[in-house]
């Protein structure tokens, strides 16, 4: 059995929760043959899956929305970019196409979320799943223009799939496919190096993970020092900061692996960083963006569900975290931190009933 997994490029976040499904279906079948399709950089897709036997391949499937930074939309530049996908899709599909029937295996295609994957999914004749809390109609049509074609043309892709695996934070996803919802999905914390560790436990001052994924956003060293009762922990980048109270991770080390030792995490609304958080009890300092129509779905199940404080863009600019005011409790209970795991349990029901390993099953795929 194939599972080829188209992958947004749109930033990390997909990845890693697209990378903690794939383990699962790994443990559950681990026989059966794994592709992860993206343009993320293999580094990253390796340190994220830590297992082996799946396959990358080098595909970009979708745009997504261009980014001035992690927390600004381009919409002109989006235009563009979509237009020069288009142009390069017709090859891309037909070589993997070639590739997925030279595998001579049964294949179910499982897409987050680009709308691509209908095509791919039609030529092949096979099932196909969707994974994820929104779909590109709904972020392209609040900006108008070409971008509201581009909205009714992903729909009518997402209408052409067997089955939608809703993640939490949703969207409406009206697509008119059985489904099923998820919990948080999300991997588990790894352990750290030693030398990590030990130089954690030695701080004494609460620990705050700062991140604000793939494309990063510049912070000048003086708004860490307004925090010196705080020690600060951040990804590597270009742009490391020199304070004493900083902390750079080294490489292949995920946020999600010190969270268990952090009490608050300050970054930008985002998908796979609530689940990770949230599944390890870290209160959130969420930066606000106002142009991505997911956000509002993300602000709502953080209130709902993690206890948080939300910061102006203006704030987080001037150096007021508010690091040294309470978190806002949650207002309902925590999300289950399961949703990779029922994640693959219905693509594994999906494919064995496709291919008739399961034909008892229930699920309609």
């Amino acid at each position: 059995m194939l599972i080829y997994l188209c992958s947004s490029s749109h930033g990390f976040g997909h990845a890693a929760r697209d990378a903690a499904v794939l383990q699962w279906i790994h443990k559950l079948r681990p026989d059966w043959h794994l592709a992860f399709s993206s343009v993320v950089q293999e580094s990253v897709l390796r340190c994220l899956l830590a297992v082996d036997g799946v396959e990358l391949r080098r595909c970009r499937w979708d745009v997504g929305m261009v980014q001035q930074d992690a927390l600004g939309s381009d919409p002109l530049a989006t235009i563009h970019a979509l237009e020069e996908l288009e142009r390069q899709l017709p090859v891309q599909l037909d070589q993997e196409v070639s590739w997925i029937v030279d595998q001579g295996e049964p294949v179910l295609v499982l897409a987050d979320i680009p709308p691509a994957a209908a095509e791919l999914a039609k030529r092949l004749e096979v099932p196909l799943i969707w994974l994820s809390n929104f779909g590109w109609d709904e972020i392209y049509a609040p900006f108008g223009g070409p971008l509201k074609h581009k909205a009714e043309q992903a729909k009518e892709a997402y209408q052409q799939g067997d089955f939608l695996l809703r993640c939490p934070f949703d969207l409406s996803m009206g697509w008119g496919l059985p489904e099923a919802s998820l919990g948080l999905v999300c991997a588990s914390p790894r352990p750290i190096p030693q030398r990590l560790k030990d130089r954690i436990d030695a701080i004494e001052q609460p620990l705050v993970m700062v991140g604000f994924g793939g494309l990063g956003l510049s912070i000048d060293d003086e708004m860490f020092l307004r925090w010196p009762q705080f020690h600060f922990l951040v990804a590597p980048s270009g742009l490391n900061p020199e304070c004493s109270n900083v902390t750079v991770l080294p490489e292949g080390v995920r946020p999600l692996d010190v969270y268990p030792y952090c009490q608050r995490h300050l970054g930008k609304p985002g998908f796979s960083t609530f689940c990770e958080a949230m599944s390890q009890q870290v209160g959130l300092h969420v930066v606000e963006r106002r142009d991505f129509a997911e956000v509002p779905a993300l602000l709502s199940g953080l209130r709902r569900h993690a206890n948080h404080r939300l910061l102006s863009r203006q704030a987080f600019a001037a150096g007021d975290w508010k690091l040294d005011q309470p978190l806002h409790a949650a207002t309902d209970s925590p999300l289950p931190a399961n949703g990779a795991l029922q994640a693959a349990e219905h693509i594994v029901a999906c494919a064995e009933q496709r291919w008739g390993a399961n034909s008892a099953s229930d699920l309609i795929c």
